[in-house]
């Protein structure tokens, strides 16, 4: 019995032993024909192996490709694509330059900085008044994101003012969103990307939580109050019909064979 650790080490282990193989024979073909039929018939069976769209070019040249690479470049046949060179496929690809950028506050992250930067330079009006609120309101977001526990709002105010420079502060009677409205909708947003295989009593639980917290949260939405309260009085005025209905007295009903 043969063993693999006996046999030779597979260069490429995604189209396995008996690709090796079949190439190893066609090396040792002397017959340029035959050998150019065994190329052929070997890209063959490599691409039931390999997915994608066999309608481009791309494909069988990489198909090609690594039929010379396996051979170790000892296969000399008619490709009809250009034959790589050893050189090309050893050299490693240049490393990437990753941007580096010290982020004062991880959290918050290295974008909220842009555009801090970008509302320092804004006019006073209403509108940055209204960006400097939301941003505000964004930093406590992403602090509670990675801190569940409370959050005082003045350590907003100073972070703020530092990432700013000291050149945006808030307002004295603005109040930010509160931790418990920021928490809940937090709360939504895990139970939402959850996935289906997920464990389903975890799954369960979560929603029950979010359930919970939006009934102690307070209704905002006027026409859905509007709604509930039209829902309201119509009830009561079936009920005020019923009663009356119920105090009317009993009519006899009309004697169809009584006599005039």
């Amino acid at each position: 019995m043969e063993y693999n650790t006996a046999q030779t080490k597979l260069i490429n282990g995604e189209y396995g032993r008996h690709i090796q193989k079949m190439i190893e024979y066609a090396i040792e073909i002397r017959d340029r024909d035959l050998r150019n039929q065994q190329a052929k018939a070997i890209v063959r069976a490599m691409s039931y192996f390999s997915n994608g769209s066999k309608d481009t070019e791309d494909y069988w040249n990489k198909l090609w490709d690594l039929l010379f690479v396996i051979s170790k470049f000892q296969l000399d046949v008619d490709s009809p694509f250009p034959k790589p060179s050893p050189k090309e496929i050893e050299m490693r690809p240049k490393a990437l330059k990753y941007p580096k950028r010290n982020i004062r506050f991880r959290p918050y992250g290295v974008f909220i900085e842009d555009i801090i930067n970008k509302v320092t330079t804004e006019e006073d009006s209403n509108e940055k008044e209204q960006a400097v609120a939301n941003i505000a309101n964004h930093l406590k977001r992403q602090y509670l994101n990675w801190n569940r526990d409370s959050v005082n709002d003045v350590l907003i105010h100073e972070h703020l003012e530092l990432l700013s420079h000291g050149k945006l502060k808030m307002q004295d009677n603005f109040q930010l969103y509160s931790t418990r409205a920021i928490l809940n909708d937090l709360a939504i947003e895990n139970i939402n990307n959850i996935p289906k295989t997920d464990n389903k009593r975890k799954r369960k639980k979560n929603i029950v939580l979010a359930n919970a917290n939006n009934k102690n949260k307070p209704n905002n939405n006027p026409n859905q109050n509007l709604n509930q309260n039209n829902n309201k009085n119509r009830h009561n005025n079936n009920n005020q019909n019923r009663k009356k209905n119920n105090q009317q007295p009993n009519q006899p009903k009309a004697n169809i064979n009584s006599k005039k």
